[in-house]
């Protein structure tokens, strides 16, 4: 292989890693508020807010550790019954 083609499939191996990353973050992201909708305790205004489980996997999310995030925010719909978003 020559120099040039090992340059191009490393910069493509980058860029899928990127998108794969935007993704993760977008779907962490969707996770929280879902979660954060759908299983928060009640709120004083009449919205809802988070209980500790739901702000961890934020937190997680937020710290760049989506794969963390992602797992208690699934984990956490889950057993309240719900199914949780496609990605």
């Amino acid at each position: 292989m020559t120099r040039l083609t090992s340059a191009i499939l490393f910069s493509l191996f980058l860029a899928c890693s990127a998108a794969a990353q935007t993704d993760d973050a977008a779907y962490c992201k969707k996770l929280g508020d879902y979660a954060t909708r759908y299983l928060g305790d009640a709120g004083g205004n009449g919205g809802t807010r988070p209980d500790f489980d739901i702000l961890e996997g934020i937190a997680k999310c937020n710290k760049g550790d989506t794969a963390g995030g992602i797992a208690i925010l699934e984990k956490k719909i889950r057993s309240k019954g719900f199914t949780p978003p496609s990605r």
